[in-house]
């Protein structure tokens, strides 16, 4: 019994790990931004291009789950957001 549990402990830690590398993986454009010290028209040209290539990436997502009209619509919007970190 004790050995079952610490291989689910180890399992457990090791999917916490790669869930946090994801998610540092992709930080929004407003964390990326602030990392990289832009400000004024850097940061400006810098948030346009990452809002731009976000939202392609969120209609690419919406076609893969095949959706139209008003609910692709709200998803693309609400990943844009998320991604762009508003």
């Amino acid at each position: 019994m004790e050995e079952t549990m610490t291989k689910a402990l180890a399992a457990a830690f090791v999917l916490m790990m790669c869930a946090g590398s994801a998610m540092a993986a992709e930080a929004s454009c407003t964390a990326q931004a602030t990392e990289k010290k832009l400000a004024g028209a850097a940061k400006t040209s810098f948030m346009t291009k990452c809002e731009n290539d976000m939202k392609a990436s969120c209609d690419t997502q919406a076609s893969e789950k095949k959706l139209s009209g008003a609910a692709k619509t709200s998803f693309t919007s609400k990943c844009v957001k998320d991604s762009v970190g508003m």
